[in-house]
């Protein structure tokens, strides 16, 4: 799985294009993200002791990994992500545009 909780990304496709966000969860086994602000949906709640009024909140739903891109923390524009060893024998990602390291 190229894209990690914590990330930075773009939606590169759906009903949230363009929109970035930082990454909240990743859903591994069904291939899907939760993206900050995006992809979001209204969800019908009953009256509980957390929210005692009910109704209907709108909160964030899942994307697939492939409408994702990472952005490249050098210049800001979205790239792909390989990754290899770095000077401490590490397995790191890294930005392919601009060879940046991504934390």
């Amino acid at each position: 799985m190229k894209i990690k909780k914590g990330d930075l990304v773009k939606v590169i496709a759906g009903n949230s294009k363009g929109v970035q966000g930082k990454v909240l969860t990743v859903l591994v086994d069904k291939n899907r993200a939760i993206v900050e602000g995006a992809n979001i949906v209204k969800k019908h709640t009953k009256p509980s002791a957390a929210n005692p009024n009910g109704g209907i909140i709108e909160k964030e739903a899942g994307i697939n990994i492939s409408n994702l891109a990472v952005i490249d923390p050098k210049t800001g524009e979205t790239t792909r992500v390989g990754r290899k060893l770095n000077a401490d024998g590490k397995l790191v990602r890294y930005a392919k545009k601009s060879g940046e390291e991504i934390k």
